[in-house]
């Protein structure tokens, strides 16, 4: 386990993927996520599986309080290019349906992960996709001194209208 003061990083288990269904499955949380179809344990399952298949690129932890021991969300790097040496970063506290909040919780949780990310993965970069409406991980991850590297216009289909995914980053020499 990857530990901080409050919270900590430990691998994906089975016995968490149905935690994991019912956050994902909230619809102010599925809309900022690419995959919008209400999920099932058998998705779930099946996500699971394919993680296992592929470690190597992707490195996916359950945060948990470390005072209860008890899952409160998800964060990982998928998609680890080695030769760019660039992960897309996955980050959500599903506890309570706070998604990100402004407290010590998600700031330690996420920067768990990037230092894991960049001292232990060795990455130059870690980056995400956002869309234009999810304003509060925009300013999240702002505070985290991520960095606008462009848009994909009209990218995303909500609420009956067209808006750009916002293309986020971290460099490794930005945490120097």
């Amino acid at each position: 386990m990857i530990k901080g003061n409050i919270v900590g990083l430990r691998a994906v288990e089975k016995e968490d993927l149905s935690l994991f269904r019912d956050w994902r499955n909230l619809e102010s949380f599925r809309k900022h996520f690419r995959e919008v179809r209400e999920l099932s344990l058998a998705d779930q399952e099946a996500w699971f599986d394919s993680l296992q298949k592929t470690r190597h690129i992707n490195f996916m932890f359950t945060i948990v309080d470390l005072e209860t021991n008890k899952p409160i969300g998800a964060a990982g790097i998928l998609y680890v290019n080695w030769i760019n040496r660039s992960g897309d970063f996955s980050f959500y506290i599903g506890e309570n349906e706070v998604y990100v909040d402004d407290k010590d919780l998600s700031k330690e949780a996420a920067s768990l992960l990037i230092d894991y990310g960049f001292n232990n993965l060795n990455l130059n970069k870690i980056w995400m996709e956002l869309y234009e409406f999810d304003s509060k991980k925009i300013q999240f991850f702002k505070e985290l001194n991520f960095q606008v590297d462009g848009k994909l216009r009209a990218n995303c289909f909500e609420d009956g209208k067209y808006w750009d995914s916002i293309i986020i980053s971290l460099l490794k020499d930005d945490c120097t």
